[in-house]
This record gives structure tokens, sequence and C-alpha cells, in this order.
């Protein structure tokens, strides 16, 4: 059953945002526009449990509902356990940010009432509004896209930027933290360096390359580098922060999310593969370079905000996991040109 957009006025609002890191980061501002135009409606954010934190402290939501992703259909009660939440809350409106056939079935099956989302698959007939996809979604920025969704609630397309917030108190234990490895925020330059990427390889500056860009970094002595990434990451960190000095601080598996979040805020500058600590760093408006190979910097490139560089081969972008032939487009972005852009932003900020 359709609705008319122009009738609507929700009083219970649900987003189903996206699953991955980088892409919740960059559909935040949905939320934003979304209080902007209906100040007075609950709103809720549904995420994924290992997401969820993000949006912690983001004062456009009034509840986050979190959930653990299902082990597959054949767990029907793992699914009930999402579909009874959202039956109790009886939204009026529910957003899908994301394209599976599951998410648009749990609101159907919660009843929640007016499911707007993109057409994808044969999932169109459990919304209301299935929308088609963007005609140059590949030439424009995912910020964008998920923005779009919003057109047919009579919402027109906004300025608004992703954004994170982080409080007083995980500021000052990120302060805290990197005092004990000697820092001095202020006094001391911190550049973060993000060297993984979750989708794969192919997204990855090579590892020497890293530590040939540290080497030139802590010539300065007033310059710490601090090293992030997950746990799967870990040991790729381990082995090239080995041999440097104390300056050098390895922090890879050893944050929580919300930490992460609070450290990339308190670097000076940020350097990244595609991933989705540069969409934290950019919505935190940490001054930013990112290099970018496999993927399209136009799609999902820092938005607003940060420096990227990208050789555009003509290979990419091909969004492989793994480089099938020579890596051309990581290979080419040189130590040189790295640190001269490091550099700049340095001086700078």
């Amino acid at each position: 059953m359709k609705f008319d957009p122009t009738k609507i006025n929700p009083v219970n609002i649900i987003v189903k945002m996206p699953n991955w890191l980088g892409d919740l980061v960059m559909a935040t501002p949905v939320l934003a526009d979304l209080r902007q135009h209906w100040k007075d409606a609950r709103l809720t954010a549904m995420c994924q449990s290992n997401v969820a934190p993000l949006l912690k402290c983001d004062p456009h939501i009034d509840e986050i509902f979190s959930y653990s992703r299902p082990s597959g259909w054949i767990h029907r009660r793992q699914h009930l356990e999402i579909v009874s939440p959202l039956e109790n809350g009886k939204y009026d409106l529910g957003i899908l940010l994301t394209n599976s056939f599951s998410s648009a079935w749990w609101f159907w099956r919660g009843k929640v009432k007016n499911r707007i989302g993109f057409r994808s698959g044969i999932r169109s007939f459990l919304l209301n509004s299935a929308q088609s996809f963007p005609q140059f979604k590949e030439k424009q920025h995912q910020v964008i896209t998920y923005k779009t969704l919003l057109q047919p609630l009579g919402i027109p397309l906004s300025d608004t930027s992703p954004q994170l917030y982080v409080s007083s108190e995980e500021a000052r234990a990120a302060e805290t933290l990197l005092g004990k490895h000697g820092v001095a925020l202020g006094r001391h330059i911190v550049v973060g360096i993000n060297p993984g990427a979750a989708y794969g390889s192919a997204k990855c500056w090579p590892p020497e390359r890293f530590k040939s860009i540290t080497k030139r970094l802590i010539e300065n002595p007033h310059l710490y580098v601090v090293y992030f990434g997950d746990q799967i990451g870990a040991p790729l960190v381990a082995d090239i922060c080995r041999d440097f000095p104390e300056r050098v601080i390895n922090l890879a598996g050893k944050t929580s999310l919300r930490e992460l979040i609070a450290l990339i805020q308190s670097c000076s500058i940020f350097l990244t593969n595609d991933s989705g600590p540069m969409h934290i760093a950019a919505a935190l408006r940490t001054p930013l370079l990112a290099l970018f190979g496999s993927t399209n910097d136009v799609k999902t490139g820092p938005y607003a905000f940060g420096q990227v560089i990208h050789k555009h081969v003509e290979c990419s972008p091909c969004y492989k996991r793994v480089c099938p032939i020579d890596f051309r487009c990581m290979t080419r972005i040189g130590v040189d040109e790295v640190y001269s852009e490091l550099q700049k932003l340095i001086a700078e900020n």
C-alpha cells in the first residue's frame, strides 16, 4: 500500500542504518535532515551492534536500536528477536538505507506503517514506496544517494555533511591515554595512520611505504605517530611498527570504537586508506590525507573535508578485494608525494 508523502506527519520514525562503518558515517546526514524537518518526532536509528556505538552522543536521535545480525534464515528465532521490538515500537515511518531483503522483511513483519527504500531485487513488494536508484549514482557521492530517499517525503537535498560527536569525558580519556605514551596534546604533532581496510588488500597502500613514511615523519622530534587498526589488522600494524622508537605508538586492536573516534579527533593529521576510519576522520573534521586505488573517490571519498591522492589508472576503480595484476593504482602513489602532502597539512594546522 503506497502512501502520500505530502500528507504524512510521523510521530515515531525508524531509520535502518547501513551495516559497514564507513557507510554508517556517510548516512548520518539523513538523521540530521530528518530531525530538522520533523523536530518533534521521535527518531530511532537501527544499527548492527558492532557499529551502533558510532552514533552514541548524536543529538539528532532519541534512541539507538542495536541488534545482532542473524546467522541466516534458518534461525527464525533470531529474526523474530528483531521483529518483536519493531512491532512494539509502533513506528509510523521507516526508512531503509540498506538494500537487503531481510531489512525490508523486518520492517514489514514488524508492522512499520510507511516503509520507504530503494528498489532492489524482489523486496519491492514489502515497501510502500520503492524508489529507483539515482541514474548517476556511480558518479555522485554516497552521501547524496542516501539523501535522495528523503526527497519523496518533501525533504530536499541539503548541504548537511557527515558528523560524529565525542563527549568531553571521552576526549579527556583519549588525552590521558596519549599522555601515557608521552604525547602532550597542543605541544606535539600527532599523526594518526590507518594502514588497513576491511574490504581487502586492494584498497591498501603497501605496508613498507607506511614504514618509510613513518621513518621520515619522526625525523621531527616534536612529532608522534599513532597507528590504528582492528584485531584482524593488528599483525600488519605490529610488523610496520617493529623497531621504531617510542614516538611510534601502536594502538591497533587495543581500542573500542568509541575510543578510536576520540583518538582520531585528537590527531593533528590523519593518513589513511579508503576505510571506515577515513570517514570517521572526515566527520570529525580531523585534517586527513586519503589514499585511493581500487575504489571510487567520487562516490566514497571523504565528504566535504579532506584531501585525496588517486592516480586514476586505466583499471581503476575495479572494486576487487585483491589486485589480480600489478597493483599499479597504489604503487604509483610514491612516498615522496605522500610525505610532501602531509608536510603541507602539518604546516596549515
